[in-house]
């Protein structure tokens, strides 16, 4: 893992303009919305920042959990290998989303591995400051658990889409929350600026890439959506067709 010189996981002596781009950070994280001034304050003293390249591996599954993370820039993917090697993606993580919090609290090793899918700065905030923090500010920790159990309620909606929906369900529930998510408005519909591959649609609905190919060319074919390079556009048809279906 690299990591710039002034961003190691130990050093909180920040320089002022870090120190704003935490502030600015943790007031974006959806983690510590609604939080109290002090809080955040006595959080940003505790963090630090650290880079990573693309494709870097942030948390590796089975490793000792000692620090929670809060992407600032770029993106982190959540994945799990099987045993030949294939590629499920748990979640893509952006801007203001956090990960590393489960192992904090059960001590258990690290239950996915987490790589950026481009360069990405996180905030790293270690076990030992967080409980500090939160025998201070126990607010922060009814947050947490806010976060944990949104986490699950997405598993389970997870787990009945692979149970109960066909592969086009599922990449139609993908590419509309991938729409929704980051897409913006144009004249056709929800720009989606960087379209996953197809190999990654697949490790993200839990099918192989040639399937996945024939599904999303069907879709490009019925006008539902419109492929331009590596861009989207997920069109309201398509949108109209995932609301009555939900």
């Amino acid at each position: 893992m690299t990591i710039s010189t002034n961003s190691s996981f130990s050093n909180n002596n920040h320089t002022q303009v870090e120190k704003t781009r935490i502030r600015v950070a943790l007031l974006q994280s959806k983690l510590l919305q609604s939080l109290s001034s002090n809080v955040l304050e006595d959080l940003s003293n505790r963090v630090s920042i650290v880079k990573f390249a693309s494709n870097q591996t942030v948390v590796t599954k089975g490793d000792e959990g000692d620090r929670l993370f809060i992407v600032i820039t770029g993106r982190v993917k959540v994945v799990l290998y099987g045993e030949n090697g294939r590629e499920v993606t748990l979640s893509i993580l952006r801007q203001g989303e956090s990960f590393g919090e489960m192992s904090l609290f059960d001590t258990k090793p690290r239950s996915a591995n987490c790589i950026t899918s481009e360069k990405t700065e996180v905030l790293s905030l270690s076990r030992a400051d967080l409980i500090a923090h939160i025998q201070r500010y126990p607010e922060t920790a009814m947050n947490l658990l806010g976060e944990l159990g949104r986490r699950l309620r997405k598993a389970d909606q997870a787990i009945a889409g692979l149970a109960l929906c066909d592969v086009n369900e599922r990449l139609i529930q993908r590419l509309v929350s991938l729409a929704i998510e980051e897409g913006t408005n144009v004249e056709e519909g929800l720009l989606v600026k960087k379209r996953p591959t197809q190999q990654e649609l697949a490790n993200m609905v839990g099918s192989c890439r040639e399937t996945i190919s024939r599904a999303f060319n069907q879709l490009v074919k019925e006008g539902l959506v419109i492929a331009r390079g590596r861009q989207m556009i997920v069109t309201p048809s398509l949108l109209s067709k995932f609301n009555k279906a939900a």
